[in-house]
């Protein structure tokens, strides 16, 4: 019996939990907008089918940046301490993707949202990502980089002129 709680526990520290409950709230999510699907038809509103090529290619992208920053935050915060610290990184994390956007897990759940809502031919999921984007646009604002400027300063501040939230630089 110690055994198995043992592995559970380690189970639950590893890069592999995010990348399972991820992976598991991508599927669900993507299954769920298939019956946004059916409510487009019904209001008589549809994509054309050519959308599904780029949808697909926003689902395998959207996810992969997101799964790269949940095993990235996991090793480095989120997981690895415990209280009120579990969900704050324990350093200011300015490499993978985070090198070329503040906010690279929100940018991968939107591009996936857009993604399924394109596969599914889906208006009313086009809606949703857009809803979801302005959703995380707030957050990050008001939330998320305030505390990530008491948190790490002077350093933040340098990341955020050099960084943009959402548009990678072209250059330099």
């Amino acid at each position: 019996m110690h055994g198995t709680i043992a592995r559970m526990q380690r189970f639950a520290s590893t890069p592999f939990r995010a990348f399972v409950i991820l992976a598991g709230i991508f599927l669900v999510v993507g299954w769920l907008m298939g019956y946004l699907r059916s409510l487009d038809e019904s209001l008589g509103v549809r994509l054309p089918a050519w959308v599904q090529i780029p949808g697909i290619v926003a689902i395998v992208s959207g996810a992969t940046l997101g799964l790269t920053c949940g095993v990235m935050l996991s090793t480095r915060g989120i997981g690895t301490l415990g209280g009120e610290e579990s969900f704050m990184p324990k350093e200011f994390l300015a490499s993978g993707p985070f090198r070329f956007v503040r906010n690279p897990m929100s940018l991968g759940a939107v591009v996936l949202l857009a993604g399924f809502a394109l596969w599914h031919r889906s208006t009313l999921g086009l809606g949703l990502a857009v809803a979801a984007f302005l959703a995380f646009h707030l957050v990050a604002v008001y939330v998320e980089e305030p505390g990530l400027e008491r948190r790490f300063g002077a350093s933040y501040r340098k990341y955020q002129q050099n960084v943009r939230r959402w548009v990678p630089r072209i250059t330099r």
